[in-house]
């Protein structure tokens, strides 16, 4: 039937097929993170200066809530 290097590569196109799907999500939610480690890291940088500095810009970030519990 099949050998072992054909399940593998098998394997590594639906692995692919299925990354494309949500590629985009990750790469927004990686920009995300990304931003947000930036502005803390600013916050940190700003604390240390003084009181002359502008407030650090505050980026929001989305919420969810879990499915099944009750509030």
């Amino acid at each position: 039937m099949f050998g072992i290097g054909e399940l593998t590569i098998l394997l590594l196109v639906i692995v692919a097929v299925l990354a494309v799907k949500r590629l985009p999500e990750l790469t927004r939610s990686a920009g995300k993170a990304a931003r947000i480690l930036k502005a803390e890291k600013r916050a940190l940088k700003d604390e240390d200066g003084g009181p002359d500095r502008p407030s650090p810009r505050v980026i929001r970030g989305e919420t969810a809530e879990r499915p099944g519990r009750d509030s």
